[in-house]
């Protein structure tokens, strides 16, 4: 692994974490003080300007265009956004605890379909320290977990589409050699697309409220505009991760900015918090140490060409599954998106 593809990685690590929380600020200040719970409809927004901002530093060649297959981009984009509606929908109508089992549940889909599909091989370092990590995270933020059927329905689609529409954001990268960027740039339209067709619909399904009669002051449109600037960040930051590591590694990271997320309410919001909400960050944060250093000993091991196996494998040429990350990553019901969008 080169020194600059080593800095690549730590930069896009570091533009992810930075950005999701500073939408986590922006976010909670929207929905929580000034009331604006349209979660989805706001994801469309920060998808549309994320493609115009794109556009433009297209046309001031700030990076080529690349032709993409027309029906990948399409499928690719439409089951993005479709995963973020059922994600909030999945909140929508499932108890905080079993809502945050959905994502968890993520990372354990994503390895089981990489392994199946991609024939990846996982060593039982990596699966010991994912397992520490998941335990942390569910230690810290479950609560109830009480079930009913459309719940668990949803959940499990909300499961299969966003592990799917992660696999797909690393795989279209490296099987068609384009970038995070070009590939964004692609697909953010039809992404915008079904969120701005459908969000309305599914944010006045979970608030009761309609977003075409909510009263636009000058405070609220003040921090939507600035909650889709950074969100052009976390949408390139986002492709840039998966693209350059893997969608499990993405995967862990979501579950850093949830630990960094109820530090921050902790410390700075006084939210309510229980020595095993404390215990369980810790325990989280160890697990994202052992992933983080077996990932790199063993890509020095692949690098000296140790047969033993790896994490991240190099993948084979696999055709298109049917030619993809938390607005605010907040656990509460009113505040809670779990897409970096």
């Amino acid at each position: 692994m080169t020194a600059g593809f080593q800095l690549g990685v730590i930069g896009s690590l570091t533009l992810s974490v930075a950005s999701s929380v500073s939408i986590v600020i922006c976010n909670k200040a929207l929905i929580s003080t000034l009331g604006f719970p349209f979660a989805t409809t706001l994801t469309s927004w920060h998808l549309m300007v994320t493609f115009c901002t794109l556009h433009v530093a297209q046309r001031m060649r700030f990076f080529e265009p690349k032709a993409i297959d027309g029906q990948t981009v399409i499928l690719f984009g439409l089951l993005n956004g479709t995963s973020i509606g059922l994600l909030n929908l999945s909140l929508g109508f499932n108890s905080i605890g079993f809502y945050q089992m959905t994502k968890l549940a993520i990372i354990p889909f994503t390895v089981m379909l990489e392994t199946i599909f991609l024939k990846k091989r996982f060593s039982e370092s990596i699966k010991f320290s994912l397992l520490i990590l998941l335990l942390g995270v569910g230690i810290a933020s479950v609560t109830d977990l009480k079930l009913n059927l459309l719940g668990s329905v949803l959940s499990g689609l909300a499961i299969a589409t966003t592990c799917v529409g992660q696999i797909l954001t690393n795989t279209i990268q490296k099987r068609l050699k384009v970038s995070s960027t070009q590939l964004l740039y692609q697909s953010a339209p039809y992404q915008a697309a079904i969120l701005f067709a459908t969000g309305p619909f599914v944010d006045q399904l979970l608030t009761s409220r309609s977003v075409f009669a909510h009263k636009y002051t000058a405070p609220v449109v003040g921090f939507i505009v600035l909650s889709c600037l950074i969100a052009v960040s976390v949408n390139f930051s986002t492709f840039l991760v998966i693209g350059t590591t893997s969608p499990v590694t993405y995967q862990v990271l979501g579950h850093l900015k949830t630990c960094l997320v109820l530090s921050f309410g902790y410390t700075l919001l006084h939210d309510p918090f229980t020595m095993r909400n404390i215990l369980g960050i810790l325990v989280a944060i160890f697990g994202m140490a052992l992933y983080s250093y077996f990932s790199v000993r063993e890509s020095k091991k692949k690098s000296a060409g140790d047969p033993l196996p790896v994490s991240q494998m190099p993948e084979k040429e696999v055709e298109p599954l049917l030619a993809t990350k938390d607005v605010n990553g907040d656990t509460k019901k009113a505040n809670g998106v779990t897409h970096d969008c």
